[in-house]
């Protein structure tokens, strides 16, 4: 470990973790805007679900790397090639979750929440949402943390935030960009994890006393 790298590239590596976050978090938004109204339609049509799940569950199961170079005569080395990409392997956890999080709300309470005269759009946010929220943001968690990880690939395309690092450090034979690039990934994941963690726990006071 050279401290003296570290020092004289506090610049690069605080830009190469914007990077990350911005690559992880545009997918994420994306994964989610995608997943959501498909959820709610699969489970309004629970007929829906299992294609839902197969065409998810088959991009999931793509290698990322082959991915990438599918999708270059189409977007080049750009972000738009690694957002696609990343959104892409969110789908899956981010649908399933959502899904899961929905069928579990017990069917008195949709019914109370009827019987009351609550229109379909405010039952969703306002009875629905805040039951199954606690089982979604599992799967954002999980998606998360992935896409944290996955980020590093696509510095094989000329992204990839501190992927990079791990590009240079091989090429120059260095293992101190190698273990920064490693130990800024998993710092940035726990972080990450441990705000959503605290999301949720400011997003369902009911729960407090129960945990």
């Amino acid at each position: 470990m050279r401290w003296s790298w570290i020092e004289s590239n506090t610049a690069v590596l605080l830009d190469k973790t914007l990077e990350h976050m911005h690559l992880a978090g545009l997918a994420m938004l994306f994964g989610f805007l995608i997943a959501f109204p498909l959820a709610l339609a699969a489970v309004h049509w629970p007929r829906m679900y299992g294609t839902a799940l197969a065409v998810t569950g088959v991009a999931f199961t793509i290698p990322s790397l082959a991915l990438f170079i599918l999708l270059i005569p189409f977007t080049g080395l750009s972000v738009t090639t690694s957002l696609i990409g990343l959104t892409i392997y969110t789908l899956l956890i981010l649908f399933r979750n959502i899904v899961a999080g929905f069928n579990g709300v017990p069917r008195a309470v949709s019914e109370a929440a009827r019987a009351m005269g609550y229109t379909r759009l405010r039952q969703l946010f306002t009875v629905e949402l805040p039951v199954a929220l606690p089982v979604i943001m599992a799967g954002v968690r999980i998606a998360a943390v992935t896409t944290i990880g996955l980020v590093t690939v696509t510095a094989l395309i000329g992204q990839g935030g501190l992927g990079q690092l791990f590009i240079s450090g091989f090429t120059l034979h260095r293992t101190t960009p190698i273990f920064v690039g490693f130990l800024l990934s998993v710092v940035l994941a726990v972080v990450v994890d441990l705000a959503l963690v605290g999301a949720l726990w400011l997003l369902t006071p009911w729960r407090r006393g129960r945990e």
